[in-house]
């Protein structure tokens, strides 16, 4: 049975180190949610945690659900893009 109640400090193992973007969180108040959530985005941590090397201590909405992304790296102005030619 579902557990109305929200869930603080829910380690969440991941294989890969960078940010992660909330893509969609069910409980933002945009939707009629509490707001509960990891504020749009999350960094992990070198923190093992369900066999993997790295994890996100997320924020997990009561009744709710979350989609993360990760976010890919931003180019710095001092390395551009090269294009075949």
């Amino acid at each position: 049975m579902p557990c109305p109640i929200p869930r603080p400090n829910y380690r969440l193992g991941g294989s890969v180190e960078g940010t992660w973007k909330e893509c969609l969180n069910s409980d933002a108040s945009e939707y009629g949610g509490s707001n509960q959530g990891s504020l749009g985005q999350i960094e992990t941590s070198p923190v093992p945690a369900h066999g993997f090397s790295f994890s996100l201590n997320l924020v997990l909405p009561p009744l709710g659900v979350v989609f993360l992304k990760k976010k890919e790296p931003e180019q710095s102005a001092a390395s551009p893009v090269l294009s075949p030619t």
